[in-house]
């Protein structure tokens, strides 16, 4: 008969179960890509590298996501195997609702915007 021990050999070794262990190394780096994922963007508005265009304004949300999953890796040590999954569950839940959110309030504003325009003077006499 087996004990507890033989059948699981990483417990009681005085690591947590959290697959992530934070290291000033893991810091520097999660500091180091947060830093330059700043810095470029901020380049290249304050540059004007890119002129006003919807490419250029993709490309900084782009920078902006990948910033959002650098913080959630090396910050909040986040991934697959800490608290069973259940972590980033959470957060691709949150991230489907604020989706959701932002798109839906986008999409309202431009429709708002798009039907609420004051009228012209042609458009006025046209009225019956």
């Amino acid at each position: 008969m087996s004990t507890h021990e033989e059948m699981h050999p990483d417990h009681g070794d005085g690591h947590d179960e959290l697959g992530v262990h934070a290291t000033l190394k893991g810091y520097f780096t999660g500091f180091l890509l947060a830093a330059g994922l700043t810095i470029i963007p901020f380049w290249l508005v304050m540059g004007g590298v890119f002129t006003k265009s919807g490419p250029a304004d993709a490309f900084i949300l782009l920078l902006a996501a990948v910033q959002i999953v650098v913080h959630a890796i090396y910050f909040l040590h986040m991934n697959t195997k800490s608290e069973g999954g259940w972590n980033l569950l959470a957060l691709i839940f949150t991230l489907v609702l604020v989706v959701i959110t932002l798109s839906g309030s986008v999409w309202i504003m431009f429709h708002l915007n798009d039907n609420m325009m004051p009228m012209t003077l042609q458009q006025a006499r046209n009225l019956p």
